[in-house]
């Protein structure tokens, strides 16, 4: 079976993703498990093979995809951005390396949807320089779900020992109470059963956490436990979904970390992503669940400290590349781990 090709994204080009990608796509695992397609700045990815000191050499494809007989010494790059100097001083992303990140996203998901290639991995982004080039996303997730008519998405972040879905993401802490909701939670069960049976387990067993400190304590800390997502746990489980809650965060991710379930679905950001960045800061991976394509990323930002010092850590960059190419051979073998 051909390996698949992973569309990967340059992310900021002012911060570490060209970097990391340089350094990732030399890894020996990456080499045998996929091809790649680097969509890109030619500029920028020059620069990050000097500070690397990377033996590489960029081919250039405005057309095309790789050859199934690439070269494990070439990075396949389209460029899609002829920045200036001015707009690739690192740590300074402007308005023009914010489009030339809009451009990188969205010509990545277009060629998913083409089936041109096998899914994708992201770089990080700067979310301001996105913005500010006059495209409102709070970030990838959510530009991702617009331009693939994906309602009902969410944020996964993974390693070997844990996974963790949000069922809010990038929210003010003040505000998740009333965005924790019966159909927000139970859509976020749905989802994430689907694609974790799709992709990794089969017949997952997902722990739905609390919102309130020990569940609630009976309503003394909060309500919504009883009132919210007790009752969407029971309609998932009428559903035929193996989940188990509300559970108590200070204690449920101990047992998931031993194996004990197949995914954790949490009810805000911090409440995932300290754990799983404890056990996996330099490999977990950002996967997109619910859309029609794969998607993977890195799980941290872009890294200005570091960019231009060639001393980033690339083994997330490795993580979501592999990943990525993972998820596509089950998915084209036709036979997932579960059923879709």
């Amino acid at each position: 079976m051909k390996r698949p090709i992973i569309a990967v994204t340059m992310g900021d080009p002012t911060g570490i993703g060209p970097e990391i990608i340089a350094r990732a796509l030399r890894d020996s695992e990456v080499l045998l498990s996929c091809r790649h397609l680097v969509l890109g700045d030619l500029s920028a990815m020059e620069r990050a093979l000097a500070i690397t000191g990377e033996p590489s050499r960029i081919e250039v494809l405005d057309h095309g995809m790789p050859p199934v007989d690439d070269r494990p010494d070439r990075i396949y790059l389209r460029p899609l951005s002829y920045l200036s100097p001015a707009d690739m001083v690192f740590g300074a992303p402007s308005p023009a390396s914010g489009a030339a990140m809009y451009d990188y996203i969205t010509t990545a998901a277009k060629l998913c949807l083409a089936g041109a290639v096998a899914g994708m991995a992201t770089a990080p982004i700067n979310k301001e320089a996105l913005n500010r080039a006059g495209h409102h996303y709070p970030g990838h997730t959510e530009l991702l779900a617009e331009l693939t008519g994906t309602e009902q998405f969410v944020m996964m972040l993974a390693g070997d020992r844990l996974r963790v879905a949000l069922v809010t993401i990038h929210e003010a802490l003040a505000d998740v109470p009333r965005l924790v909701t019966f159909d927000r939670v139970l859509s976020t069960i749905r989802t994430t059963h689907r694609d974790v049976n799709r992709y990794f387990s089969a017949n997952p067993r997902l722990a739905v956490l609390s919102l309130n400190p020990h569940c609630g304590e009976g309503g003394l800390f909060g309500a919504e436990e009883t009132r919210v997502i007790s009752p969407a746990i029971a309609a998932a489980r009428a559903e035929g979904i193996d989940a188990v809650g509300p559970l108590s965060a200070d204690t449920l991710f101990h047992f998931a970390a031993q194996g004990g379930y197949d995914a954790v679905v949490c009810m805000y950001h911090d409440q995932g992503l300290i754990p799983l960045k404890l056990l996996h800061f330099d490999d977990g991976v950002n996967v997109t669940l619910g859309l029609p394509i794969i998607r993977t990323s890195v799980d941290h930002g872009t890294a200005y400290d570091l960019a231009g010092t060639g001393k980033a850590n690339f083994r997330s960059m490795v993580a979501a590349i592999l990943m990525a190419a993972r998820m596509a051979s089950v998915r084209d073998r036709g036979q997932g781990k579960g059923e879709p």
